[in-house]
């Protein structure tokens, strides 16, 4: 299962330092629909690409947003050029299928 989108990069404001972007509602419906084994805080495995920089991480649910957000390691940014607000495309694969 993979997705390509582009997302504004946010920081979270209840913990300085931890910067996200939110998967786009088709991305999360589809990403719910699959059966899994439950993971800590319902994480589903991921490898993301941004720009030239590839890593593997996890998504988790957002209930407030309805959604699933992608954690942005300060190497990426920094690797990329990233600041908060910036619009970031992601080429994301599902790992936990």
């Amino acid at each position: 299962m993979r997705f390509r989108f582009t997302a504004p990069l946010w920081e979270w404001d209840a913990q300085g330092g931890w910067f996200f972007l939110t998967l786009p509602e088709e991305a999360a419906t589809d990403i719910k629909e699959v059966p899994r084994m439950p993971r800590g805080f319902g994480s589903v495995r991921v490898r993301a690409t941004v720009g030239t920089t590839t890593w593997s991480t996890s998504v988790f649910p957002d209930s407030k947003l309805g959604s699933y957000v992608l954690p942005v390691k300060k190497a990426v940014r920094s690797a990329e050029g990233l600041e908060r607000g910036d619009d970031v495309r992601v080429d994301l694969e599902v790992l936990d299928l």
